[in-house]
């Protein structure tokens, strides 16, 4: 008998999985996206891409970024009644139009 792994990619097989057709690294535009403070954005995780990674719990969540933290990006986001802060680097986010 094996323990479970507690480790940060654990209970996460089809949200860290793409299909056939979309495998591969993504493109650098998607890479080097710019967001302003107050904007609207998904998360929405690339498994190609380790690096400013959130955890895997948030992903579909939207909320807000709020700030910059060296590459990445800070969102602003309500779970039930409490509010956090996930860092995100911008290949995980999705520019959301609107307010």
């Amino acid at each position: 008998m094996t323990k479970m792994s507690h480790g940060p990619r654990a209970g996460s097989r089809k949200k860290m999985t793409k299909k056939i057709k979309q495998r591969g690294m993504p493109t650098v535009n998607s890479m080097l996206k710019e967001f302003n403070v107050g904007d609207l954005a998904a998360i929405k995780i690339n498994p190609s891409i380790h690096s400013g990674i959130p955890f895997h719990n948030f992903h579909g969540y939207t909320g807000r970024i709020s700030g910059k933290q060296g590459r990445c990006y800070i969102l602003t986001i309500k779970s039930g009644s409490v509010t956090k802060n996930i860092l995100a680097a911008p290949v995980h986010l999705i520019k959301i139009e609107g307010q």
